[in-house]
Order: structure tokens, then C-alpha cells, then sequence
């Protein structure tokens, strides 16, 4: 068991100490970041539900199960060895990385390193959630699985950077109270790298294959609630002590200004660029690229300010949300613009807004708006970049090396099927074979074809009769109405590929039943 003594020199903000370092705490103060940390834990409903409610009815089970799986492979990894690498305090500590907390457990007496574990923890596994969103509707679980397990890697060395013991960035001077860029911008990047290493769904933007219907965007709007909740323990606790209640008390008025500014934003967006409607997608990016936004600064920054830059996060979430998609990369929940994006204005706003802390005297540090120097800023966007350079790294060579070993990406049939199918054995909402009564038919006279996964499909004994292959099967079953055409049963055979062409728009080839 191993016991080490905790740095117990003052908490600070302009380089030296971090807000979220431990410093000598005490009884209240560890009682204080548990409640936080299990506020915190609950971001992982809301993230499952605005998920689940953005993609379609065919694979929202599969989204949530997905964010357990961060809960249970993230947090064995963090246990195991990502503590040791952010917060280890032994010998061998350097810039780089902590050493000291391997298959965490220290003595009963030491129970503020215990608090700091479970904080630290809910932050790592949010991190890695932020990616599910990415990856969302075309990834295998059993290969995201392992994904979870390693992805705790992308987070733990940005944490020891900035927070950790001789983390080079905190002895630079950056400041990130709450996880701006430890948390947000390492999951952001990581979602673009594997958007783009995946390729986008079906269908988005060819048009091949129809897309299924969102969840449902209520889910979304609780979802969107619940991490609201969650990220006032995000930015309370990261004041890291019941003593500093104070700061605390100023950080809850901060987040909940920022996220004010980026719903309204959020709401004029929407109105402007969706012809007069309240899209709730546009609307919720608007409130989280907010909270994003304000999560660098949250203690030491005015309430007007706060406003301000929240407003601003929610301009540049949505406002990148839409560049992404016209560049083709398919982020089907917006967590890159989200989370990205707003995070690196967010850092960027602590070198504008700073101020010096009269309250706690927890920081020296001024922005550039009041006064200070423009190296906060350069020490700022090298934090940016350093940590996006290192999520994007290790996101791929993560992605690259499990591809070797599991495939990540769905073929295109199981993708058509949906991972809530293909992956529980769940018969999806809106699975068109289900709404016209045929999902469970046996052709007659035929024997249904059976793919490498053991699942009994239609497709083959289709493609048979009427003697097209699977790829013409496959787009005639997922065009708009393909049971009016009659394919499954006898009776409605009869079609002809001129009337396939004139009714579908589609060069058919198939022969005249």
C-alpha cells in the first residue's frame, strides 16, 4: 500500500498551484469535492440521452450502453495507471508525468487523495464520452470497448500538465480552472481524428441511404438539463475546497451566465439560419458551447463577463458545427464545435478576462483587458496546441492499432441494420420492415440468407428472386417507401425496372418478375 504525503503548498492559479491541486484538505473540503464529483458522474446520463436522442431509433440503445462502457473500462483504466500518470507525487515525477499511484490505494487516514481519485476520475471518463458522440452510429462496440480502456492515455498526461505535480503548463503559467482544454479539447479533437478515420454514415451526404429518424430530441432536451446540472459540481468543485466557498459560490453564478449567453445565442442562431424555426439541435449547442466556454475562467472572471464569453462559445459551436458538416466530416452530435472549438476560445478568454483574485488571493494573473501581458495569451494557445497535438496523436495511433486487431467500422449492411440490432438483438423503432408487418416474414418458397454474423437476413433470397446482387437490394430496401414496390411477397413482385426508374429516380437493374 502505498502512502505519500500531499504537496501542501498554497493553491494558486497563476502557474504554480493549480485550482484543482490538492492543498492540505480537510474533512469538509473532501466532503465538498465528492458531492461535486457525484453531480459530476451524472453528465453521463445527460451526455447518453442527448446522444441517444440526436442519432437514429436503430442505434440509441447502443449509444447509451457505450456510455456505460466509459463508466467501466474508463474507470478501471484510471484506477490502473491513469491516477498515477496525472496526480503520482513519488520519485520519478517530472514535467511530463506523475508517478506514484498504480492500482490506486493508499492508507485509510489518506482519504483527500481518495476525494481528488473519484473527482479526477469523472473527468477522464468524460472525456472519453465526448468521443462516443463522434463515433456514433458506424463503430463496433466490441472494439470501442477496447477504445475505452486506452483512451484514458489521451487524458491523463494533458491532466499532469496542467494540474500535476512539476506539470510543465502549470509552471509555464496556463490556467484552466474546470477542464476548458484537459477535458473538453482533448475529447473534441479525439471526436474529430475518429470522425475522420471512420468516414461518415451511410447516406449523409450522398444521399444513398435514407436516414433514420433522430431518438428523440425530448431526450435530448433532458439530456441537455442533466449535464447543466452536472457542470455547475464540474466548475464548483474545481475550486477544490469547502474553505473556498466563496469562489465557489462566484463560479456558480459565472457558469450559469455563461450558459445563459450561449443559449441566447443558441436561440438567435437557429432563428436566423433555420428559416424562422427553433432547431433544438442548433439550440442545445448553443448552451453547451456556452458552458464550454466559461469552464477555463469560471472563478476568476465578472458575471458580465461571463455572459460575454459564453456568448461568443455558442457562436463559435454552432458556428463550426456547421462549417464541420460542409467540409463532409460527419459529427453527429457536434461534439468537435462543441467541444473543440469552444474549448479553445474558452482558453483563449482566460487570457482577455483574468483578473487578479482579491477574494481568495488565489491569483496574480491579469488578461489582457485588464492590464496584463500578451504572454499569458501565447502561453494560453500553446496549452491549445500542445494538448490537441497530443489528443490527435494518441486518438489515432489508438484507432490504428485496434483496427488491426477488431474492425471499428460497420460494413455497410450492419450498418443498415443498426447496432441496436445487430449488437443486443434489439428490433429497432423505425425499421421499415417492422412498420409494414414483415420484419419477421419467411419468403415463400425461399430460404432467408444468413451474413458472416449469424443474423438471418432477407437480402440474399431478394437479391435470388429477383435477380439483382445485394448492393441493388440493399439501396432499393432503404429508398423511401421501398414496400410499396412489393418485393416481399409474390403478389407485389411484378415490377419492372422502367417503373423502378420512374418512381425512384434510380437506374435499376432488375428482371421483370
Amino acid at each position: 500500500m502505498v502512502k505519500l504525503e500531499m504537496n501542501s503548498s498554497s493553491t494558486n492559479i497563476n502557474g504554480s498551484e493549480s485550482v484543482t491541486s490538492p492543498a492540505e484538505l480537510n474533512s469538509d473540503d473532501a466532503t465538498w469535492i465528492l458531492t461535486s464529483a457525484f453531480i459530476i458522474f451524472t453528465m453521463q446520463s445527460g451526455f447518453g440521452l442527448v446522444e441517444s436522442g440526436l442519432v437514429s431509433q436503430k442505434n440509441e440503445v447502443n449509444i447509451m450502453v457505450k456510455n456505460a462502457v466509459d463508466v467501466i473500462y474508463g474507470g478501471l483504466s484510471y484506477w490502473l495507471y491513469g491516477f498515477a500518470f496525472s496526480f503520482g507525487i513519488a520519485e520519478g515525477t517530472n514535467a511530463f508525468c506523475g508517478m506514484g499511484y498504480f492500482a490506486m490505494d493508499v492508507e485509510a487516514e489518506q482519504g483527500d487523495v481518495f476525494a481528488l481519485y473519484f473527482f479526477q476520475m469523472s473527468f477522464a471518463t468524460t472525456a472519453t464520452t465526448i468521443v462516443s458522440g463522434a463515433m456514433a452510429e458506424r463503430t463496433h462496440l466490441h472494439a470501442y470497448t477496447i477504445y475505452s480502456f486506452t483512451n484514458t492515455i489521451s487524458y491523463v498526461f494533458p491532466a499532469h500538465w496542467l494540474w500535476g505535480e512539476k506539470g510543465f503548463l502549470k509552471e509555464l503559467g496556463a490556467i484552466d480552472i474546470a477542464g476548458c482544454s484537459g477535458v473538453h479539447l482533448v475529447g473534441g479533437v479525439a471526436g474529430l481524428v475518429a470522425s475522420i478515420m471512420l468516414g461518415p454514415r451511410l447516406g449523409r451526404y450522398d444521399n444513398s441511404v435514407k436516414q433514420g429518424k433522430p431518438g428523440s430530441l425530448t431526450n435530448v432536451l433532458l439530456g441537455t438539463f442533466m449535464l447543466w446540472w452536472g457542470w455547475l459540481g464540474f466548475n464548483c468543485g474545481s475550486t477544490f475546497g469547502m474553505r473556498k466557498w466563496l469562489l465557489a459560490s462566484r463560479s456558480a453564478i459565472v457558469t450559469l451566465n455563461g450558459s445563459i449567453g450561449g443559449g441566447i445565442l443558441g436561440i438567435a442562431y437557429s432563428y436566423y439560419y433555420r428559416k424562422g424555426k427553433l432547431d433544438v439541435a442548433v439550440f442545445i449547442t448553443g448552451i453547451l458551447g456556452g458552458l464550454v466556454g466559461i469552464t477555463a475562467i469560471c472563478a476568476v472572471c465578472r458575471p458580465w463577463e461571463a455572459f460575454l464569453i459564453g456568448f461568443i462559445g455558442g457562436l463559435v459551436a454552432c458556428g463550426s458545427c456547421d462549417i464541420i458538416d460542409r467540409l463532409k466530416v460527419d459529427d453527429p452530435v457536434g461534439c468537435i464545435g462543441t467541444h473543440a472549438v469552444a474549448g479553445i476560445w474558452g482558453m483563449i478568454a482566460v487570457a482577455l478576462f483574468v483578473e487578479e483574485d482579491e477574494l481568495e488571493g488565489l491569483s496574480d494573473a491579469r488578461g489582457l483587458f485588464k492590464g496584463g501581458s500578451v504572454k499569458l495569451l501565447g502561453v494560453q494557445l500553446l496549452a491549445c496546441v500542445v494538448i490537441a497535438a497530443w489528443s490527435a496523436m494518441t486518438t489515432w495511433l489508438q484507432l490504428f492499432l485496434i483496427n488491426k486487431i477488431l474492425p471499428i467500422r460497420l460494413t455497410r449492411e450492419q450498418e443498415i441494420i443498426g447496432t441496436d440490432k445487430l449488437e443486443h438483438g434489439i428490433d429497432c423503432n423505425d425499421s421499415e420492415d417492422d412498420i409494414f408487418g414483415l420484419e419477421n416474414d419467411t419468403l415463400e418458397g425461399e430460404e432467408d440468407g444468413v451474413d458472416s454474423f449469424g443474423e438471418y437476413t432477407k437480402n440474399e433470397a431478394l437479391a435470388n428472386r429477383h435477380g439483382a446482387n445485394m448492393d441493388q437490394i440493399l439501396t432499393i430496401r432503404n429508398l423511401p417507401g421501398y414496400a410499396n414496390y412489393g418485393l416481399e411477397s409474390s403478389s407485389g413482385s411484378h415490377l419492372s425496372k422502367r417503373k423502378m426508374t420512374a418512381e425512384v429516380g434510380v437506374q435499376v437493374d432488375l428482371q421483370d418478375a
